[in-house]
């Protein structure tokens, strides 16, 4: 059976990029063969200017240290404390006492767990073994930080305040994340580019912002329903309600759209008359966006002429009615 079939992915050095599919689509797979825990039967894998497939096994050693990861179920030491769990792969290279303990305390300040050095991990927070998980991966000091389902274990609230803290910590060092996720939320949140998986192939991607927008395939369709439930609800609603000399659209304003006037003043000119039938802004990542449904009344003429000028003005716009 084929786990993976032509896959093909550019990851920009300093980017996070998501790799999002249901389970069993082939993403711990994909991440495995990142690491070379996985031996690709044909391809290659590079890290800067090395392809780790034509490594020996203390080449591939050497090459590992440059790339840290973290866990769905934080994968700790359970018998040892926060600052020893930290430790570990300084140990394991040979550093220098000193220098083991410079670069655990410079972690932990980094995860906000100076306090918390010398605690077990049982008497921790989910949270909490999150970021000793990532402390621990940052420690060797990584180009690339790998994360399989990092989020999944944690609570909605639990999972923002890591994903803020991977987002800080990319701008601070400049490191590339590879995010392995199911949840279109936290692609949402801190990425710059994602891949859409399934069946082992890559059927999408793309700038989040582009995907997220304007998605081609029924998988990422589905992804995002799921995140706009209500949303899709009600736009299923209204396309059952008809109301003469009238036609209704979703307008996306993207950026620095998102904030202007540009459809009163739109439609001020037109002539025709609108009611907003429901409204959200949102972002992806730092980029503003917000979504209107709205219903525009009048003759036909006015109507075409609006959502033209709309389009003109760089605004999407999708008739639902």
């Amino acid at each position: 059976m084929t786990a993976l079939n032509g896959i093909n992915l550019e990851i920009a050095q300093g980017e996070i990029f998501g790799i999002i599919g249901h389970s069993g689509a082939g993403k711990s797979t994909l991440i495995r063969c990142i690491n070379r825990l996985e031996q690709p039967t044909s391809g290659s894998v590079w890290i800067g200017e090395t392809d780790i497939t034509r490594l020996g096994k203390r080449q591939l050693q050497r090459e590992r240290r440059k790339l840290g990861m973290i866990f769905q179920h934080f994968n700790l030491l359970s018998s040892a404390t926060v600052y020893e769990n930290v430790a570990f792969p300084l140990k394991l290279e040979g550093k220098s006492r000193t220098e083991i303990n410079r670069r655990v305390n410079e972690m932990l300040e980094l995860v906000g767990l100076t306090e918390h050095a010398s605690k077990y991990p049982a008497q921790l927070s989910g949270g909490q073994k999150q970021r000793v998980g990532i402390a621990r991966a940052l420690a060797p000091n990584p180009r690339v930080l790998l994360c399989d389902e990092a989020t999944s274990a944690l609570d909605p609230q639990t999972t923002d305040s890591i994903l803020r803290l991977l987002l800080d910590i990319n701008r601070k060092l400049g490191l590339t994340i590879v995010l392995i996720t199911h949840e279109m939320h936290v692609i949402q949140s801190i990425c710059d580019k994602v891949a859409v998986i399934n069946g082992g192939i890559i059927v999408e991607q793309g700038p989040v912002i582009d995907v997220f927008l304007k998605p081609r395939e029924t998988i990422t369709q589905e992804f995002i329903k799921r995140e706009s439930e209500g949303g899709e609800m009600f736009e299923e609603a209204i396309r059952a309600v008809h109301v003469p000399s009238s036609r209704t659209v979703k307008v996306t304003f993207i950026g620095e759209l998102t904030y202007q006037s540009t459809l009163s003043q739109t439609v001020k000119e037109t002539g025709v008359d609108f009611a907003i039938l429901q409204g959200t802004i949102s972002r992806i990542k730092e980029t503003p966006y917000g979504q209107l449904v709205v219903r525009f009344e009048g003759d036909a003429a006015s109507i075409d002429n609006t959502l033209r000028r709309l389009t003109e003005q760089r605004l999407e716009v999708e008739e639902l009615q």
